[in-house]
Parts: C-alpha cells; structure tokens; sequence
C-alpha cells in the first residue's frame, strides 16, 4: 500500500460528503490493503481525519468502498474505542446531516443509520453523550426508521441498501442504553410499529423482521408494559394488514405475510429470554399469531 498522505485534522468540521471517495491520497487499491492490514495506520493520531474521510465512501455505489472498506473501517475503529468524544461527536453530527440530505441512490441514508448504531454503541459501552445529545440521538432514530419508504436489501451488483435493518440496529444499541428514558422507548416502539407492518404491502424478504423485534425486545425489557397494554399493540398491527381487498390484493398479502413472519420471530425470540417482561411479549405474540391464522 502507498503511503498516505497527510490528513488535516480540519477535515473533522467538513460537511459529510464534501471530501472524494477515495479519500485524498488513497484510491481503491491501498484502501483495499489498508484493509488487508486490519485498517492498521503508520500514524494512529491519522485515524480521526481518515474516518471523517471515509465517511463519504458510506455512499458510494460501489459496495466494496461503501460496505467492505468504509463502513467496516469505522465500525472497526468504533468498537475497539479509537476515538474520543470530540471525534464522537463530529463523527455523529456529519451522519446525521446525510439523513437530512439527499440520498439520490439510496445507500447514504441506510449506511449512516448503521454507522450511527455503531456511534450509539460506544455511548452505551462507555458513557460520553449529555443526556439531551442522546435523547436527541433517540428521536433521530425513531424518526429515521419510521421515515424509511424505500424497502431495497440486496442486490448482487449495488450490495446492499436495508434501510429498514439498518435502523432497526440503530434503535437496538439505543434501546439497550440503560441511560434511555421511558418514553424514548416508548418513541422506538411506535416506529418498529410503522415498519412492522409497511403499509404500500412491500413483503420483507432479506431478514427485516428479525432485525425488527431485536430492538422490540430490547425496550420490551425495560418498558414495563402489562400484558393488556402488548396484546393491544399487537391488535393494532393486525389492524394495518386491513380487510382482504381484491384491488389490492397483492399489498394485503404483503401486509399479512410481514406481520406473520414478525409475530413469529418476537414469540420465538422472547421464548428464550431470562426476564419476564420479554417473555409476556412473546406471549402477546403468539396470541396475536393465532388470530392472524
């Protein structure tokens, strides 16, 4: 790999996208042996100005920049603690500007969401967000997830887009933040809703219902709901499959197959919990399920 060339730290007060994919002194053959070295850098205090560079491979079309070498990069360097809270933070506040912004193929949005759940995550592991930067992070995701009308996953040319999983990992590492407040779990659980049971009937085929009931039952744990209040939401997922409509037949079997294939993961999943109020919404599910059928 060519040695790379120096990075200013500036680079972290840019706007997400405002620097090339590849990166200034790197192109896709020595970003392909940085990975080769497990992302390894000659000059760790590099990492900070190379992530913020990276973030505008996230939505680059070429799935081998975009997932393979940039998002595994920052997840990499996330999760083995590499950053301090002002890296955090810029980080964090250039992701969110590629949710506000456009996303004309469709990969900067799911690819922030994602990167964000990673951000989400070294809060949860070691606290450094102020109570109103999370509960804002909180509403973002919420608000992301629910947001999410394109329904792509896989392709075997462009990779992959998963708008909905995507975000459905961003409300997991928030929902299982000890730090998050009653409502903000309360915010998750009508978005998971929203996208439970997608109401144009787009049938989920690339795992988004069990992505969906992880963070379900993450703030189940912590929601304290009685069994009145779960059997109720059910109710009301079953009601957005609506009654059989021939001119739209297609959707209302969409709609019915996504929210089978939901109950059944939340019953199986919350079948092997150790607590109780996980348990009870996989009762409420199941409960749910033999109506369905």
């Amino acid at each position: 790999m060519r040695r790379a060339l120096p990075l200013c730290l500036c680079l972290l007060a840019t706007p997400l996208f405002a620097t090339p994919c590849p990166p200034a002194g790197y192109d896709a053959a020595a970003l392909r042996g940085l990975k080769a070295q497990r992302f390894a850098l000659p000059d760790p205090a590099a990492r900070p100005a190379l992530a913020q560079a990276l973030l505008a491979c996230l939505s680059d079309p070429d799935p081998e920049l975009r997932d393979g070498i940039a998002f595994e990069a920052l997840s990499q360097w996330l999760r083995a603690g590499d950053f301090d809270p002002a890296t955090l933070r810029a980080l964090r506040d250039a992701l969110y500007a590629a949710l506000d912004g456009a996303d004309a193929d469709g990969f900067a949005r799911p690819f922030a969401a994602l990167t964000l759940a990673e951000i989400a995550r070294t809060d949860r592991i070691a606290p450094w967000m102020r109570a109103d930067e999370r509960a804002a992070m909180a509403e973002r995701a919420a608000a992301y997830l629910a947001s999410v009308r394109d329904y792509r996953g896989y392709d075997p040319r462009a990779g992959w887009r998963h708008g909905v999983a995507h975000g459905a990992d961003w409300l997991l590492q928030l929902s299982l933040n000890p730090a998050l407040a009653p409502a903000q779990r309360q915010r998750f659980i009508e978005a998971i809703a929203v996208q439970a049971v997608p109401a144009g009937g787009h049938a989920y085929v690339f795992g988004e219902p069990e992505r969906l009931a992880r963070p379900l039952l993450a703030a189940a744990a912590r929601a304290d709901w009685p069994a009145e209040r779960w059997q109720a939401w059910f109710a009301a997922l079953a009601a957005r499959v609506g009654a059989l409509d021939r001119s739209d037949y297609a959707g209302w079997l969409g709609r019915r197959h996504d929210l089978r294939a939901f109950l059944l993961q939340v019953q199986w999943s919350a079948g092997r919990s150790e607590e109780a109020q996980v348990r009870a919404v996989g009762v409420a599910a199941g409960a749910a399920l033999q109506r369905l059928d």
